[in-house]
């Protein structure tokens, strides 16, 4: 079990499935102890690419190794009366269950959820499904991108240039967005049960998850009738914004926020001026009037041309910046200043960053079998007071293997 963080303790027993897996590897992250309950011969996740050295197998997908890091593994075919039996087993000294089977699952396993919350009054249930346990929906297939584009994120999701097609998030975002409402759900749920002592149902809706992380798309709809349209490193909008992705002198790509405060204004004025140039930027001037302004609304760019103006202005002045440093140097710059931005990262160089590196989010994890250690993304939170436990390796078929069942229906460990 993992040792460390917040929510050491904690007994999670997690049903293996794609939904319930970004879920799980939170809670890991926070200290719980995970089992995951696979069916014999092994769970079909651990053949999700891509695979380590590109070299498929049942124990080097990088997708299995994110997930289930730390985590242990037991075997069990719910289908069967021993198999449900064990799960019994497991669930009766547990504090959590998250699952993803669909409605109804547990009925045809003959596994009674019920009367297993009614004997463990501490239970609190965590039932992940695609639309919500009453909707027929949730018994049909669906998949990470049926989910984000039902639910609205790929609408949002792509380029100014609407002849290309919208771009679906990579890495399984249906999956984490409901994994983080499910955690964020369960953590209530942990603290009303100090009070009450009593668990409780979550049910996490994973369509309706996806469809509140569309920004103001859904709502600008509903009350305007109308439709944003994707744009290219920024909000989308039912009409085109000022575009805010700017190529620094390093040739990296750079996402900025556009300065609205007379502070953010005065800032670029003085970053100029440190930096000699400002003779050469046209619209110094323009730039300067900002300064006596608190905050710069899109109404007021409507209404006032000479804001209008302004605004421009400190956009010019953050693109005329980008041609003079790299996209490190314009990065720090702005964040040291109080403006947003961020660098178009390759996976390879968000592990590097320093302030990453600074936080300790790279997790360095030792591969035995394969004679190397893997630098892992971390937990995205840190808790000082409670760090985390190193993580181990995701469980290997073999593990599963080991902990297979006997003929009376029980595993190493489990209650006869």
């Amino acid at each position: 079990m993992a040792g460390g963080g917040p929510l050491q303790g904690i007994t999670v027993i997690e049903l293996a499935a794609e939904l319930t897996a970004y879920t799980g590897k939170l809670l890991v992250d926070l200290g719980a102890g995970v089992t995951l309950v696979e069916p014999p011969g092994g769970s079909p996740l651990r053949a999700y690419e891509p695979f380590v050295d590109d070299v498929p197998g049942p124990d080097r997908s990088l997708w299995w190794w994110h997930h289930q890091a730390s985590k242990q593994t037991v075997a069990a075919d719910l289908g069967t009366p021993a198999g449900a039996a064990r799960f019994a087993g497991l669930v009766a000294g547990a504090d959590v269950v998250v699952e993803a089977a669909g409605p109804g699952a547990a009925a045809r396993w003959g596994i009674d959820e019920a009367a297993l919350r009614a004997a463990h009054p501490g239970l609190i249930w965590v039932s992940i499904t695609s639309h919500g346990p009453d909707d027929p929906r949730s018994a049909q297939p669906s998949t990470d991108l049926t989910l984000l584009a039902e639910g609205g994120p790929v609408w949002s999701c792509g380029y100014d240039d609407h002849s290309i097609p919208p771009v679906r998030g990579g890495g399984g975002q249906a999956g984490n967005i409901a994994g983080h409402h499910a955690v964020m759900a369960l953590l209530v749920a942990l603290l009303a049960r100090e009070r009450s002592g009593r668990g409780q149902r979550i049910d996490v809706n994973a369509y309706a998850a996806a469809n509140i992380t569309t920004e103001f798309a859904t709502y600008t709809w509903l009350v305007a009738g109308e439709t944003v349209q994707r744009q290219t490193g920024r909000h989308a909008a039912p009409r085109p914004t000022q575009p805010t992705q700017v190529q620094a002198a390093d040739g990296v790509w750079v996402n900025t926020g556009p300065p609205r405060r007379g502070a953010d204004f005065a800032a670029l004025a003085a970053w100029l001026e440190q930096l000699g140039v400002a003779g050469e930027f046209d619209e110094y001037g323009v730039l300067q009037l900002g300064v006596e302004l608190e905050h710069i609304g899109m109404d007021q760019m409507e209404e006032h041309d000479l804001v209008g103006e302004i605004f421009a202005a400190g956009r010019a002045a953050m693109f005329f910046l980008a041609g003079r440093l790299s996209a490190y140097e314009l990065f720090t710059g702005l964040q040291e200043r109080g403006m947003p931005a961020g660098i178009v990262y390759s996976p390879d160089e968000v592990m590097a960053d320093p302030h990453f590196v600074a936080r300790g989010w790279p997790r360095p994890v030792h591969h035995a079998e394969l004679g190397r250690t893997v630098a892992y993304p971390g937990a995205p939170i840190r808790f000082p007071a409670t760090p985390p436990a190193p993580l181990r390796p995701a469980p290997t078929l073999d593990e599963l293997t080991r902990s297979e069942p006997t003929s009376d229906g029980t595993g190493p460990g489990d209650p006869a």
